[in-house]
């Protein structure tokens, strides 16, 4: 059997060119219309638009860093299943799981849509949190797809 990997990662917010030209449409609109504000005496607006401009660029800034995060699911005659998850700030995880026993759950009980589980021996661990319901549906397709391949394949020697 051949090795099967998948990298699931967050549908970024916008790309480094977008976040330049919405924070200068951002904060073009914000100075115009701070000075509008301030020239009809209305000067203590003024410092709001200032706020609102910031807190919306590090809303973005922080989404985007969020969109940094990604998974990998493999499985593999030699390790099995292995899902690393590398998290925002760089910090890795790995679990282990044994493809003959591991279960492909959807589970529906959650809020947000059905999360895609993989479970075995009493061990449960959520991936793809970040896709779409839909996303997760597929992936979890093909993934029971694999493991139903890769178990009837030979032992490998």
């Amino acid at each position: 059997m051949r090795a099967f990997e998948a990298v699931l990662y967050p549908n970024p917010p916008l790309g480094h060119r977008g976040f330049l030209v919405l924070a200068a449409a951002v904060l073009a609109v914000s100075v115009v219309m701070a000075v509008v504000f301030a020239g009809m005496g209305a000067w203590p607006v003024s410092g709001f638009f200032g706020l609102d401009a910031v807190a919306l660029l590090v809303a973005f800034q922080i989404s985007r860093r969020a969109a940094r995060r990604h998974e990998l699911v493999r499985v593999d005659p030699r390790d099995g299943l292995l899902v690393r998850r590398v998290e925002p700030s760089g910090r890795c995880r790995e679990w282990r799981f044994e493809p003959y026993w591991v279960r492909v759950e959807l589970d529906r009980s959650r809020p947000g849509g059905p999360h895609l589980v993989l479970a075995s021996h009493g061990r449960r661990l959520a991936i793809g949190q970040f896709l779409t319901p839909d996303e997760r549906a597929e992936f979890a397709a093909v993934l029971e797809g694999v493991l139903a391949r890769y178990r009837g394949a030979p032992l490998p020697a």
